[in-house]
């Protein structure tokens, strides 16, 4: 059901976090009219919305009648029960992705069973439920090993390096968490190729980034991937192609790479927007947010060409010990003119993911430096 003032297409985004709120911001110039379905009224989208419903993801009653109300639906998390998805596609709703993507990064067993299936190399992994079977799987591997949730897990919420047998118990005796292990790959770095893809099976790709992480949370992106050859930018984007195909994903894929000396390994797959295509808000043509509200509403993709020779994306984490009133630390990061600040609207807490500032340049050191410092500022801590 058009808008009535614009006839252009509403498109429904379930979930409240920052990337609902930056693909309303990107929508917004195209003249789209974004309806958010937040947790509560403070949520990050749900302050810069004009048409947000309140409710729970994982009701079916809110679900459908939140999508009354779009023409397509798509998200900001994983989180959305798929049983609920089913039930909205069998109601007729266009869900994009469909529940038949989703499941692959809402079950990571599901995941890693199906990109061994396409022949794609991931890491060595089982399923366990015992600390035997963990012990087991590192006396063959090797410790460390790293355990996974199958669901519910981001920013290094529900990843764990199990050191040893006691450590494989401890975590065992939690109860209550259905997990598989993997084997602990000796990377050379981590990269990310993220594409958009329309239904009509139109991609477009980013260039390949770097991205850097701090307890199992990126906190920095550098694009494109510095010294990555061309023949392994161009087998990365291949390979999140024929993902993204053989998935039938709809609108943005993030495939997360281990460069290893042996070649390349999917670590984890992202159907949405995601950390490691920030930078293309400032740094790319068409951004990531943008793409995908083109992407799910089946519109001609935009250029992801980047603008710059480099773009550096810095992430802003809550700090221990702040000094400086918002207001200050903001104006002390914007006195670099080539600075750019993405601030995400939520309360202060030590490691909470506040916002991103971006810097584009000629030269890497002076860009990453430059970005970094402006993270610090906004800490309140440089």
């Amino acid at each position: 059901m058009p808008d009535p003032v614009t006839g252009l297409p509403v498109l429904g985004i379930v979930g409240g976090g920052q990337l609902a709120r930056m693909t309303h911001q990107a929508a917004i110039a195209l003249g789209l009219s974004v309806r958010v379905l937040a947790d509560e009224p403070a949520d990050s989208a749900a302050q810069v919305s004009g048409a947000v419903s309140v409710g729970d993801y994982r009701s079916i009653d809110d679900l459908r009648a939140f999508a009354a109300s779009c023409d397509v639906v798509t998200f900001d998390h994983e989180h959305v029960p798929g049983v609920a998805l089913r039930m909205l596609v069998a109601d007729g709703v266009a869900v994009r992705p469909g529940p038949h993507s989703l499941a692959y990064t809402q079950d990571k067993q599901l995941m890693r069973e199906r990109l061994e299936a396409l022949g794609v190399a991931v890491p060595a992994w089982r399923t366990v439920e015992t600390a035997d079977d963990i012990i087991a799987f590192g006396d063959t591997h090797g410790w460390p090993v790293v355990a996974k949730a199958r669901s519910g897990g981001y920013d290094g919420r529900g990843v764990w390096m199990l050191d040893g047998p006691s450590a494989a118990q401890a975590l065992v005796s939690q109860g209550n968490i259905r997990l598989y292990v993997e084997q602990r790959v000796a990377i050379v770095r981590e990269l990310a190729a993220v594409l958009a893809r329309r239904p009509s099976g139109d991609l477009a790709a980013w260039p390949v980034v770097e991205t850097v992480q701090s307890d199992g949370i990126c906190v920095e992106v550098i694009a494109p991937a510095p010294a990555l050859t061309p023949e392994l930018a161009q087998e990365a984007v291949a390979l999140a192609t024929r993902i993204a195909e053989a998935l039938d994903v709809i609108g943005v894929l993030a495939v997360e790479l281990f460069e290893t000396a042996d070649g390349l390994v999917v670590n984890e797959l992202a159907m949405r927007p995601h950390n490691s295509g920030h930078w293309s808000i400032d740094g790319s043509v068409t951004s990531q947010f943008e793409q995908h509200a083109r992407a799910v509403l089946d519109l001609p993709l935009g250029d992801p060409s980047a603008v710059a020779p480099y773009t550096v994306m810095v992430n802003l984490l809550g700090a221990d010990t702040v000094v400086g009133t918002p207001a200050e630390r903001l104006a002390s990061a914007l006195a670099d003119p080539r600075v750019r600040v993405h601030l995400y609207g939520k309360g202060e807490r030590p490691g909470r993911k506040l916002g991103h500032v971006t810097v584009t340049g000629d030269e890497l050191g002076d860009t990453r430096a430059r970005a970094r410092l402006a993270v610090e500022r906004l800490r309140g801590t440089g």
